[in-house]
Parts: C-alpha cells; structure tokens; sequence
C-alpha cells in the first residue's frame, strides 16, 4: 500500500478493494439516494432505518466507514457514536462521520469530540462523497 492510499482499503494486485459503508438514517430517501451513489462508486453497502437497528445488528469489524445522521427519533447520532466507543474496547472502530441538516457549531464540536472523523451537512454530503470514500476529510 503507498501513501496515498487510504488505511481502510487494501490494495491487491494494483486492485483496491470495495470498502463496506453503513448508512444510518431515518429518512428512506436518504438511505436510497446514498447507497445508490456509494454502489456506482463500487462499494458495498449496508443500510440502517435507527441508530438502535445498527447498533443490534451491525458486525463493526466488516464496516470501514460508517455516515451516521445526527437527528434520528430514539437514539441520535451522538448517542450512537458514544454506545460505539464503549464498544471500542472490544473491536476497532470503523471511520465515522457524523451528517446533519443542521449546519451547527456545537453540534459539529460535540459530534467531533465524541470521536466523529467528520461533521457534514447533508446538503454538501454527495459532492463530498468520493473524498469520504477515499478515506480523505477537509
């Protein structure tokens, strides 16, 4: 692997491997709309309506990255991101990046102090995907 090639995606035979991406969103349309982006870029995806539903049923060892949305009813992002870094002790964490209608300073502080790689409001999210996917957040 050189350099600039992202930590999360293994390079065979001059070949990057696709990386897992959980979505976790209540809004369906949202859901839809990213795993179709994320596929036509060739990568796998697994999509979740709840924080509570990816929280029961995700194997985190197989995800590389994981696009959390911040307002969700039941368990919010944040909520979500803090029951995941419990869990850290017993696996390693995928890249989390905590999304958002809400374009919100503490918000964005409290999401990267909880240990969020990226705060990213939903309108900028689809161009600034490739850079996610390829492991890069400015």
């Amino acid at each position: 692997m050189n350099q600039t090639d992202s930590p999360n995606r293994i390079e065979i035979s001059g070949k990057t491997q696709p990386l897992t991406v959980a979505i976790v969103d209540d809004d369906p349309r949202v859901r839809e709309l990213l795993k179709e982006e994320i596929q036509d870029e060739g990568h796998h995806v697994l999509s979740f309506e709840s924080a509570e539903t990816f929280l029961e049923n995700s194997s985190l060892e197989s995800i590389d990255l994981v696009l959390l949305d911040l307002m969700m009813p039941g368990m919010n992002g944040l909520e979500c991101l803090q029951q995941l870094h419990q869990q850290a002790c017993h696996v390693k964490l995928p890249r989390i990046v905590v999304v958002s209608a809400l374009s919100d300073p503490s918000k964005q502080r409290q999401a990267l102090e909880a240990g969020a790689e990226s705060y990213v409001i939903k309108p900028d999210l689809f161009e600034r995907l490739p850079t996610l996917l390829n492991g890069s957040t400015p």
